[in-house]
């Protein structure tokens, strides 16, 4: 009767032994998974705080002197940097380029022979053309590769200073994220653009060269911009 006993209480301790294990391991899964929700839900938290990283293309390299704060800044092309093959095309480096600016307009474009390369422009404003008591007099389009500003009665400031201090640019992106990143840019964006004013020359001869001046204006005054890195602000 002893021997009976005693096996019936090994069994029940075994069974409470066991019991107790799964317990055990089942609450240390269960808190190894909500420690891992948590981390990913700070990621997201953090990264949704952050400000929008820059898009830059591999193997696409900015200049070396880049915009920061406001307005636009041109630098020498390396001697060592030769023409490359985009597309159909056959692109040749300029000169470095970044600006820092506005969005005025952004204008989409499908169906003329520069769309092949630059799907938009941007006209984008620096100094006192991003100011909104400046912007709210002036009215703002664009249309056949062209950016126009009009005002009634007197020019908010004067002309001259609008032609230092806008530009309409045509952006050539250098890779789909860049093209992307282009794509998502609205009217009243800050953005900075990294990359390098270009010329665009296809295998029928067409050419198509940026302007490499801030103060030009009419026909060949606009930026044509091989576009490696693009941020907003």
């Amino acid at each position: 009767m002893l021997r009976w006993i005693v096996v019936v209480l090994l069994i029940v301790v075994g069974i409470s032994f066991y019991v107790s294990h799964q317990r055990d391991a089942s609450g240390a899964s269960s808190s190894a998974t909500a420690t891992a929700a948590t981390a990913s839900v700070a990621t997201g938290a953090s990264a949704g705080a952050a400000a929008a990283p820059t898009v830059l293309a591999n193997g696409c390299t900015p200049p070396a002197d880049i915009a920061f704060g406001d307005g636009a800044v041109q630098s020498a092309a390396p001697g060592d940097m030769g023409s490359f093959r985009h597309g159909d095309a056959t692109i040749t480096p300029l000169a470095g380029f970044s600006v820092d600016a506005r969005v005025l307009s952004a204008k989409r474009y499908g169906s003329d022979r520069e769309a092949r390369y630059a799907p938009i422009d941007l006209a984008l404003g620096w100094g006192r053309m991003r100011d909104d008591a400046v912007l709210s007099q002036l009215d703002i389009s664009q249309s056949g590769r062209w950016y126009q500003y009009r005002w009634s009665n007197q020019a908010p400031i004067p002309q001259d200073e609008i032609v230092r201090s806008s530009a309409n640019m045509h952006m050539i992106p250098s890779n789909e994220a860049v093209a992307d990143a282009l794509e998502s840019i609205d009217d009243d964006d800050r953005i900075r653009i990294d990359g390098w004013l270009v010329q665009v020359e296809a295998q029928d001869g067409w050419r198509w060269r940026s302007s490499l001046t801030r103060d030009d204006q009419g026909g060949g005054a606009c930026e044509v911009v091989y576009v490696c890195a693009v941020a907003k602000r």
